[in-house]
């Protein structure tokens, strides 16, 4: 069975913590990577040293996070530059981990090339594990281009132009679903970066819901408009669905029974947070731990 790990952002420390609280010394069971295993934390070469060691050794399994898929879009060049444009954001936002990296080039193109081989996501009968958001529809395209959730480098340049299908599918699992403010309408988020758009509760139906409603963000302060998405909201008679991601807050716990996000925000003061699934169709908080 496996043990699902949220977003680690370079907290090698509190992974091994994590790691050996859950007794991986001699394992009985597999580490599951969810993304986001660099930027921000001061120990981003060690964090993906360990996890990409327990991968090879068959220990573990790991898939594409946001910040993965873009600091390899950060290194391609496409017709017109970079396919991740060098702004002043960007670089922020990588700075961590170009800094660490720094004087060992070798080592961080070994890393580029390593992100080149995760899957965007995996299901199996039993289960389903993404970055970000289970989107039927961008799921669908990606199984028909990538039936391995695995890009190859011409569609890493598709997945960079806007108009194209495979843009918005990576997106989405990637990043999430988003849904237009009101004109008029924004808020800063956790970099102080302004945003004219919110990151959507895709497990939850919308039907009625208002912004702030359907907001990840909780202290987003906006008309109480309801509006109508275009979408279902995740079946609770599925399979479980494991994910990161959206900076929760406060002690880690389930969304639904059969919904998980296990990203407690480590990198801002948060838990490093695991779920110890052990196979069953209705999940449990008591099977949640975090360090």
């Amino acid at each position: 069975m496996f043990d699902f790990i949220g977003d680690v952002h370079g907290h090698a420390a509190e992974l091994r913590k994590l790691l050996e609280m859950m007794d991986y010394r001699h394992p009985p069971r597999k580490a599951f990577f969810l993304g986001d295993y660099i930027d921000r934390g001061p120990q981003v070469k060690e964090s993906v040293d360990l996890i990409r060691a327990m991968v090879n050794a068959g220990t573990a399994k790991a898939i594409m996070g946001n910040h993965e898929f873009n600091a390899i879009l950060f290194n391609t060049l496409g017709k017109e530059g970079y396919l991740r444009p060098h702004k002043i954001k960007s670089f922020k936002q990588h700075a961590a981990t170009i800094t660490q990296y720094h004087g060992n080039q070798n080592a961080y193109n070994e890393m580029i090339a390593w992100f080149k081989t995760l899957p965007l996501f995996l299901e199996t009968s039993e289960y389903r594990a993404m970055h970000a958001c289970w989107n039927a529809e961008s799921i669908s395209h990606l199984k028909q281009v990538c039936p391995s959730g695995v890009l190859t480098d011409e569609q890493y340049l598709e997945s960079a132009i806007k108009s194209n299908k495979l843009y918005e599918a990576v997106e989405i699992t990637c990043k999430g679903m988003e849904l237009a403010l009101p004109k008029g309408s924004s808020f800063h988020d956790k970099d102080g970066t302004e945003r004219f758009d919110i990151r959507i509760k895709w497990w939850e139906n919308p039907l009625g819901k208002t912004y702030k409603d359907m907001s990840v963000v909780e202290n987003i302060e906006m008309e109480p408009k309801a509006f109508t998405l275009p979408f279902q909201s995740y079946p609770e008679n599925e399979r479980p669905v494991f994910f990161g991601h959206y900076w929760l807050n406060g002690i880690p716990k389930l969304l639904k029974s059969n919904i998980c996000c296990l990203d407690y925000s480590v990198a801002k003061g948060g838990y490093l947070t695991a779920y110890r699934w052990n196979g069953e169709k209705s999940l449990t908080n008591k099977n949640i731990v975090y360090v």
